[in-house]
């Protein structure tokens, strides 16, 4: 908890300077009705001697499951010079480069990230990060529609994480933005082309292609993407970074390539940490680069042929640019960006690329091997990256329920987003699990089934 140092004295001189009569006076442009009011609910300050004991009983409650859920969160190898670099001072205290000429460290490695994302890509340019992989698809949306200029039409599959279509839908509802939702083809777990036909013709601004989709399937991308340039509309590629180490970047999807691509960033090098904080990361052919959020930072020489780092593009809300501004996005997360350029320096293309094979082979091994007990089976036919969906024979929820007491995070239950799927669960196993890891899976897994009802 930070130290307040003003004393009441303080506060009533500054008051008094501003011409205040106390401090609610400052938020008077607030609505009697939009206030909170006394919270009520919120007990007696503690001290610090008993914060710190509730801290440590509370941490204690913590444990350290054996991780298989992924859905869009994935418990990676972070290298531990990763952190011990990025928590050093002259990088954990680095903001934002409001002074450009000042900040050359932090453009310079800002420079490094998008370079690294944008190779990873196959796009044009990258801007310095969003706040996650769900506002950054929500600002792929705007971006295509603002491009677009005549439709406010975006398809948008089912097969996209349903967390991501709830943030993008909160976030572009008062746009007037059509969100118009794609079934998936229900054997293979893929965007059903065929549902797509309707669709012909239309004024559409963008379709959202994810690879992998949220069951870990992939799709037929380059159909997709053509698809959406024959109609006139903009392909907006959704991504997994740690998987482009060994599939086709979005750059290169069919014969144009995708003219968006947006993802988190968690797999490189941010942990999972109870939620956060992550980062979105977004990239574009060069023909879009005036309409992406954020900021572009560019690599010069001075007047004595030194290497200098500059803002590019910096088309931002914080320089007074108000309803002109592409985005309302304040701030990047940039301390994560860090821990990403040093993650994916320090692995480099063989390295991501050995992480995400190691992780695939998991993945289909675990689902070999569930698939054993019985009544397990797998529910998609198409091929998958580092998830998949399993179909259970009992509740799901009582089913993970019970693993979890067993210390085995089951997985992800897909019944309250997808009830037509029946009692299914997405599972992942990344390059951090072993053959004794899914042997424990397994058993946790036969031993839940056995204690629980099957489903009628």
């Amino acid at each position: 908890m930070p130290f307040i140092p003003h004393t009441e004295q303080d506060i009533a001189a500054m008051l008094a300077s501003i011409g205040a009569k106390d401090i609610d006076a400052l938020f008077d442009e607030i609505p009697a009705a939009l206030r909170s009011g006394k919270l009520t609910a919120i007990g007696d300050g503690l001290n610090e001697m008993q914060v710190a004991r509730l801290m440590q009983e509370r941490a204690a409650q913590d444990n350290q499951p054996l991780n298989f859920i992924g859905a869009g969160a994935y418990e990676h190898h972070i290298p531990a010079a990763v952190w011990e670099i990025a928590t050093r001072g002259e990088y954990y205290t680095a903001y934002t480069p409001y002074q450009a000429e000042a900040s050359q460290g932090t453009l310079q490695t800002l420079y490094e990230y998008q370079t690294m994302i944008a190779s990873l890509t196959g796009m044009d340019a990258s801007n310095a990060s969003l706040y996650d992989g769900a506002s950054g698809l929500a600002e792929a949306m705007l971006m295509a529609v603002r491009s677009h200029k005549s439709s406010r039409r975006v398809l948008l599959p089912a097969s996209v994480s349903p967390l991501y279509r709830s943030v993008a839908r909160n976030i572009v509802r008062l746009q007037d933005i059509e969100l118009v939702e794609i079934p998936f083809d229900s054997a293979t777990g893929t965007t059903d082309l065929n549902a797509l036909q309707q669709h012909v013709g239309s004024d559409i601004a963008a379709l959202v292609i994810p690879q992998p989709n949220f069951f870990g399937a992939l799709e037929d991308v380059d159909a997709l993407t053509d698809w959406a340039h024959a109609q006139g509309a903009l392909a907006i590629g959704l991504v997994n970074p740690i998987s482009l180490a060994l599939l086709k970047a979005p750059g290169n999807w069919g014969a144009k390539g995708a003219d968006i691509a947006v993802g988190d960033g968690q797999p490189l090098g941010a942990p999972l940490s109870s939620g956060g904080p992550y980062f979105g990361f977004m990239c574009c052919k060069q023909a879009l680069v005036r309409q992406m959020p954020g900021r572009i930072i560019g690599r010069t020489v001075d007047l004595d042929g030194k290497q200098g780092f500059t803002l590019t593009l910096q088309a931002r809300e914080q320089h007074i640019r108000r309803a002109k501004a592409t985005s309302n996005i304040c701030s990047n997360q940039g301390l994560m960006v860090t821990a990403a350029t040093i993650h994916m320096a320090l692995l480099g293309v063989d390295g991501l690329r050995r992480a995400a094979a190691a992780s695939h082979a998991n993945t289909q091994a675990l689902a070999v091997q569930a698939c054993g007990v019985p009544g397990v089976k797998r529910l998609f036919s198409a091929p998958h990256f580092h998830e998949v969906v399993l179909h259970l024979p009992a509740s799901s929820a009582r089913v993970l329920e019970s693993m979890a007491d067993q210390g085995v995070s089951g997985g992800f239950d897909l019944q309250p987003h997808y009830p037509q799927q029946g009692n299914a669960i997405l599972v992942c196993a990344t390059e951090t699990k072993t053959n004794e890891d899914l042997q424990r899976y397994v058993a946790a897994l036969r031993h839940a089934l056995s204690q629980v009802r099957p489903s009628c």
